[in-house]
């Protein structure tokens, strides 16, 4: 039986991903494999590249033959020269880790006011955001003629205010529309 170490695809149309695995040479490409030796990803920048080392020595010397993209990876990796004896490559590219949304945030807070005095800090109030939402549609949809005689005691008075304001902001409004009216009449 001859057995390769080939590449074994996964992931969706145009976002290809690939499992190193030793197979039996007749099988298909996405067929039952033997074992799994690794992963590949050459979407991502850098690729990504994880052979597990021992196993890959193991089929090499065994006789499992790779094709050419996977003796590609191995020579990237170092498993190929660690097989044949040769000198090591270079280490392989590793992408940075991400950065802390914390540290982002204070750094684009320093840059806007010149130094940070204080470290972001976020504190959840669920239930405070919910009610106030709920209270302030219920004040618009009642209109300033029509405002109930007593508000439940769940309500804000900041709630409570909304629909006064908005009355005294009218009778302005409504006096202002009269006074041109009374001054045609004098006239």
């Amino acid at each position: 039986m001859a057995v390769k170490i080939r590449l074994k695809r996964i992931g969706k149309k145009r976002a290809p991903h690939y499992r190193i695995v030793v197979m039996d040479a007749r099988t298909k490409r996405d067929g039952r494999a033997i074992e799994e030796i690794g992963k590949y990803n050459p979407k991502t920048e850098p690729s990504f590249i994880h052979v597990e080392s021992e196993r890959a020595q193991y089929w090499l010397g065994v006789g499992a033959q790779p094709t050419e993209a996977v003796e590609a990876i191995f020579k990237a990796s170092g498993d190929w020269q660690k097989f044949k004896g040769l000198e090591a490559p270079a280490p392989l590219r590793v992408k940075e880790p991400k950065r802390d949304k914390q540290e982002i945030f204070n750094e684009a807070l320093a840059e806007a006011h010149g130094t940070v005095k204080t470290d972001a800090v976020t504190t959840k109030k669920t239930t405070a955001k919910k009610a106030e939402p709920k209270a302030e549609k219920k004040a618009e949809a009642a209109p300033a003629a029509e405002a109930p005689a007593a508000e439940p005691a769940a309500v804000e008075p900041a709630a409570v205010e909304a629909p006064a304001a908005e009355a005294a902001a009218e009778a302005p409004a409504a006096d202002a529309a009269e006074a041109p009216a009374a001054d045609d009449a004098k006239a």
